[in-house]
């Protein structure tokens, strides 16, 4: 497989993609994570890059997120809102976990809001749902399904006892 070469190729999986914990908020619309590529104090934001962004960027599809590289003598994240407010967060001399459980509680969404939205989308994205409570009563009811028996009489040569006991008419 083509796509696990390289260094640390877990990271191009799906699983770990979904594995994410970090959802931003819908007011943020820019991300800009600025550090070197040298000096210990910029190593954690480095490993967030490396392990982290991949998962941010699939939760957060409508989000921009641009890595800045060897701009700036400190390392730091920077979030844009729709209002044009802006947010900075230092991440002089952190490691990538603190990095990435600071920003779960400061820019995140909370977790019942998840759970929340994950409830809404499962109940309404989803074709297959029909019974009490959902659009469709039944089945018969979407397009391109065998209609109830008990409304509109089935061929004979569908039902099991005529095809497979060779009743004949």
């Amino acid at each position: 497989m083509p796509f696990m070469i390289g260094r640390a190729p877990i990271r191009r999986t799906i699983k770990y993609l979904e594995a994410g914990r970090l959802v931003l908020k819908d007011k943020i619309k820019i991300v800009t994570v600025n550090y070197n590529t040298h000096g210990k104090e910029h190593n954690g934001t480095k490993e967030f890059v490396f392990w982290y962004l991949p998962q941010i960027q699939y939760k957060n599809r409508d989000v921009q997120i641009t890595t800045l590289k060897n701009m700036t003598p400190t390392p730091f994240i920077r979030c844009f809102y729709d209002t044009g407010e802006q947010m900075l967060i230092d991440t002089f001399d952190r490691t990538k976990e603190d990095i990435y459980e600071h920003l779960i509680n400061i820019v995140g969404k909370p977790k019942d809001v998840l759970a929340a939205e994950s409830m809404v989308k499962e109940k309404e994205d989803n074709p297959a749902n029909f019974g009490k409570g959902y659009d469709k009563h039944c089945i018969c009811e979407i397009p391109g399904q065998v209609p109830c028996p008990g409304t509109c009489p089935l061929p004979k040569h569908w039902r099991g006892k005529y095809k497979y006991n060779k009743i004949v008419e």
